[in-house]
């Protein structure tokens, strides 16, 4: 036997070879034949899932509109259990496999049609664009982390900002510069870019020179592209911790979900949790070179609902039974205003105003495109100290959707809508303010009085068509602001002064006062009873503060009262009765008599005007009369009471102050002279004084005080001496 192994004959361990080569083939086959299974079972799932018998919705929407198909993933649940796991643990991996098979069953379901030369060929089918759906809770924005990278999410948030619409390739056509070779490069989706190859495959012939490294260059005109479109989405306003900045994401939409969305929409999005590298992202962190940006590709968008924009969207049974129940009672309107600011004592006609504000009214659509209102805006003027900003508060604690801002802090752009320009992209884009993001709810705004008046005219739109309109930078568009809004003020010199008309105490314009459906004089009248018994009450507060232990109760009547806001707001549409309407109408005529009446008499027109908006004001409280019964007709009773409280507020804000037409004697008048002739003489043109010094030496020359406050009135009114601040006097002209 010696020489066998002379002929080149070695021993190998083959069995060892083969096992680990079969290993990985059949891991590969393995994979290929599961995704072929997996393509399969999506095929058989849009083709066979009967919802009902005989109903197959998902065959049926794929027919309809070939463009996209809106899939539940409870309905992929119910039809195997695995897939829908599949898609959330590597949606990037199954996604794709996914809208092929859409694209597959549909050429399945199209008929054939005739070629260009009679035979019949098969229909040309494009892409089919898959957008998943689920029933599941939202996450939170700050709650992901690396653990969900190439995961499928689910948040929610309100978008503040839009891009425009750019073209992404999703394959790139590559040509060689030496041997014009062409090559085809798929795309990452997303923000990921094409991967080029460093080399040309091409093999040169003898005498040919070799292509260079990086040899490609990019053929655009040959690519194939996709629309897409980033958004950026905040975390909703009443999700933010106190004292905490709001977190926002960066979102990436493509093909059919692109220009759907505009800022200031409450949305709650699927997508896949992705990674990218920021493009100014180098100059800042050098050496970083395995940090990334965090991002969202979308795969499935729906639109919050605005009723259901805080809370679950659907009310259990109990819940449902409970609201009416109490609803039914006779006495739910004085039972809800008891809740309004339980620990405000008093001002019962503004808690009445204010729970008016939080249920509204019904929105209405006319033939004619026209919209009309249904929120109700409530102006609080008065005095300080008298409880304005915690009325203020308390909405914005208990409104569904409520921004709080104050007037000093508040511009025309942080108010309506921003043009800001993106750092990376060096683009303009548009990004909403507090009145766009409370759409749906409530703006409380505090120191009205305090705005710049150029900032006040921005919000006239939003207050009357609850629409903000922006031409700025070449974004021209329309934002919705559907909101109530519910302002405090004081007036111009601080303390209501009752020696002063009407006008000169609401120092606002009539433009932006006609748009206030309830306008409230809040005085702090120094009455001996009332002191004592508010005293009481403000030191029983104090005293009897509720411990942490019970707090717990206090924010579960809070949330009971937000969540029957919810379901009334979402739930009862009410409108006028024929009684109702005719009642009203009648009314309405009076009180235009008595008002043109009035500035007969006094020879000088209201401060507040009683237009057709007031009109409308008082048919929306009527509605939300009856909305807080879930009543769906208003009736006579409901218009009597939002007549009443028109009547106290706008008509007794109206009728307000002294009166310049008073009954005077020929020796007041002529003290009244000799008062004006005093202050002419003490006082030159342009000098300032304080009120109180000048009043202090008239009357060490022997004049009434009260001819002389008079005379400086009637001298204001006539515009020859004006107020500055702190209750200074200046002499304009004499």
């Amino acid at each position: 036997m010696s020489g066998w192994d002379e002929g080149a004959v070695y021993y190998s361990n083959q069995a060892q070879f083969t096992e680990a080569s079969s290993e990985a083939e059949a891991a590969a086959a393995s994979s290929t034949a599961s995704r072929h299974s997996v393509l399969l079972k999506f095929k058989e799932f849009i083709r066979n899932f009967e919802k009902e018998k005989n109903v197959f919705p998902y065959r049926e929407s794929l027919v309809n509109n070939p463009k996209f198909l809106v899939v539940h993933l409870e309905d992929l649940l119910s039809f195997d259990s695995d897939l829908p796991s599949l898609l959330r643990s590597s949606p990037s991996d199954y996604l794709p496999l996914f809208e092929t098979a859409a694209a597959e069953v549909l050429a399945g379901l199209k008929m054939k049609v005739a070629g260009d030369s009679g035979e019949m060929v098969e229909p040309q089918t494009g892409e089919v664009q898959i957008l998943l759906t689920s029933k599941e809770d939202p996450v939170s924005m700050r709650s992901l982390g690396a653990q969900y990278i190439s995961k499928l999410v689910k948040i929610s948030g309100i978008t503040i900002a839009a891009s425009r619409v750019k073209a992404k390739a999703t394959y790139v056509q590559l040509i060689c510069k030496n041997c014009k070779s062409p090559r085809t490069v798929p795309c990452r989706p997303g923000l990921g870019g094409a991967i080029v190859p460093r080399s040309c495959d091409h093999v040169p012939q003898p005498g040919e020179e070799p292509c260079p490294i990086d040899p490609w260059l990019v053929v655009p005109d040959r690519s194939k592209y996709v629309d897409q479109q980033t958004l950026k989405l905040q975390e909703n306003p009443e999700d933010v911790p106190t004292g905490e900045l709001p977190r926002n994401m960066l979102l990436s939409v493509d093909r059919h979900l692109v220009q759907t969305i505009v800022p200031g929409t409450r949305l709650t999005i699927m997508g896949i949790y992705s990674i990218f590298q920021a493009a100014n992202s180098s100059t800042n962190h050098k050496g970083a070179v395995a940090i990334r940006q965090p991002y969202i590709r979308v795969v499935g968008m729906e639109e919050t609902n605005q009723a259901s924009s805080r809370g679950p969207a659907t009310f259990t049974q109990e819940e449902v039974e409970e609201f009416k129940k109490f609803a039914s009672n006779q006495d739910t309107y004085e039972v809800i205003c008891s809740k309004i600011a339980p620990s405000i004592f008093g001002h019962d006609d503004v808690k009445k105003a204010v729970a008016c504000l939080l249920f509204g009214g019904a929105r209405k659509n006319l033939p004619d495109g026209v919209k009309l209102r249904g929120d109700i805006n409530v102006l609080l003027l008065g005095d300080p100290s008298t409880a304005k900003s915690q009325f203020l508060k308390f909405v914005e604690k208990t409104a569904p959707i409520a921004v709080y801002t104050s007037g000093k802090g508040s511009s025309a752009a942080g108010l309506t809508a921003s043009v800001i320009r993106d750092g990376s992209s060096r683009e303009f884009y548009l990004e909403g303010g507090a009145m766009v993001l409370a759409d749906g709810g409530v703006v409380c705004i505090d120191e009205f009085d305090k705005m710049r008046p150029e900032d006040r005219v921005a919000i006239h739109e939003a207050m009357e068509q609850q629409t903000i309109s922006i031409a700025k930078a070449g974004i021209t568009t329309v934002l919705n602001s559907r909101t109530s809004v519910l302002a405090a003020a004081n007036p111009p010199s601080g303390r209501y002064d009752d020696l002063k008309t009407a006008q000169d105490n609401i120092d606002l314009q009539t433009t932006i006062l006609s748009r206030f459906d309830l306008i409230f004089i809040v005085k702090d009248i120094r009455m001996y009873e009332q002191d004592k018994i508010i005293a009481s009450h403000i030191i029983k507060v104090h005293a009897s503060a509720e411990t942490a232990s019970s707090d717990s109760r206090a924010s579960k009547e809070e949330n009971w009262l937000k969540r029957y806001i919810q379901y009334c707001r979402a739930e009862c549409h009410p409108r006028l009765s024929e009684a109702a309407c005719a009642k009203l109408q009648s009314d309405y005529v009076d009180i235009r008599r008595a008002m043109r009446q009035q500035s007969n008499e006094t020879g000088e027109a209201a401060a507040i005007p009683i237009t057709v908006r007031q009109l409308e004001a008082i048919i929306r409280l009527s509605e939300a009369l009856a909305k807080m019964k879930l009543s769906h007709v208003a009736t006579e009773g409901d218009v009597a009471e939002a007549l009443r409280l028109f009547k106290v507020s706008t008509m007794d804000a109206a009728r307000s102050g002294i009166n310049q037409q008073i009954n005077i004697t020929p020796d007041m008048a002529n003290d009244i002279k000799q008062a004006e002739n005093q202050i002419k003489r003490r006082l030159g043109i342009g000098n300032r004084i304080s009120e109180r010094r000048l009043i202090d030496d008239l009357i060490r020359m022997g004049m009434n005080e009260s001819m002389v406050r008079r005379a400086i009135l009637i001298m204001h009114q006539r515009g020859e001496v004006e107020y500055q601040r702190e209750r200074h006097i200046i002499v304009r002209k004499v």
